[in-house]
């Protein structure tokens, strides 16, 4: 049989059949090979760790980088610090914060309270920050009335300024003045965007993670909370099951590498 069309129709068919080619090479690459650098970013912030608390190695043991929030002056401060930090995840104190409402033994020791002096405030926050290891940031347990607070949360970030951290609020305050004060100073304005176990069971968690998903599709990134605790087990439960319907839709990253690529902060630590 004669080849049909002219010289120049030949080349545009060949042309075309290598380019072809090509696409059905790229498209059958890994995702991460071409795809990852535009995949959404959620960084899952673990709180209360520090005191032996349930579910606390099966959340060290999920197969995704998280940020662990540990709890000073407890029993099991350091040891979770350093397991998390041997693991590859960040660490954050999980600093305890006067709430509006809320017993004061739930708080834990070392807390700040607005009725504390600058002074006070400050000595406080520098005592929690050497009492975590490997601590990069910190986060606040409780403090809905303190995140509030404009000269107590001043105190707060200009000791994460002077020590190279951030702050990341945990939004249990939506009057909070935290984002905003941490803007006037040069920090990033990291904040919690889905309590995941605000009802503690692994079937509300796994619902939860798909607003997550969702959420960090629509913004190209979320940041969201877990707690180890009474329920522990059933948050990690529900957080494994969400990572399996998520993995190849998003991108899981620790805190700092969220704030790296969202605010293009690189932090300058100086650590105890």
């Amino acid at each position: 049989m004669k080849e049909r069309g002219t010289p120049a129709l030949r080349k545009i068919c060949s042309a075309a059949a290598i380019v072809g080619l090509l696409a059905s090479v790229i498209l059958t690459l890994p995702p991460a090979a071409h795809a990852e650098e535009g995949r959404s970013k959620v960084a899952i912030i673990v709180d209360d760790f520090g005191n032996n608390m349930r579910g606390t190695d099966e959340m060290l043991a999920l197969p995704i980088k998280i940020t662990v929030a540990v709890m000073p002056f407890l029993s099991t401060t350091e040891k979770d610090a350093l397991r998390a930090h041997e693991r590859g995840f960040d660490v954050l104190v999980h600093l305890p914060m006067e709430p509006k409402h809320g017993k004061p033994e739930w708080l834990g020791p070392g807390a700040v309270l607005t009725s504390m002096s600058d002074a006070e405030v400050k000595a406080r926050v520098e005592a929690a920050l050497d009492n975590v290891p490997f601590a990069i940031g910190i986060n606040n347990h409780m403090g809905s009335k303190v995140t509030g607070d404009e000269r107590v949360m001043n105190i707060v970030l200009s000791v994460c300024k002077e020590r190279g951290l951030f702050f990341v609020d945990s939004h249990t305050n939506y009057r909070s003045v935290a984002g905003r004060l941490a803007r006037e100073k040069g920090l990033p304005p990291v904040e919690n965007h889905i309590f995941l176990d605000d009802i503690h069971s692994s079937a509300h968690v796994l619902k939860q993670m798909r607003l997550v998903r969702e959420r960090a599709q629509d913004q190209s990134y979320c940041v969201t909370i877990g707690h180890v605790g009474i329920q522990g087990k059933e948050t990690a439960a529900g957080i494994r099951s969400g990572i399996a319907e998520m993995k190849d839709k998003v991108e899981f990253v620790g805190i700092s590498d969220l704030i790296r690529a969202e605010w293009k902060w690189t932090p300058d630590l100086t650590l105890p």
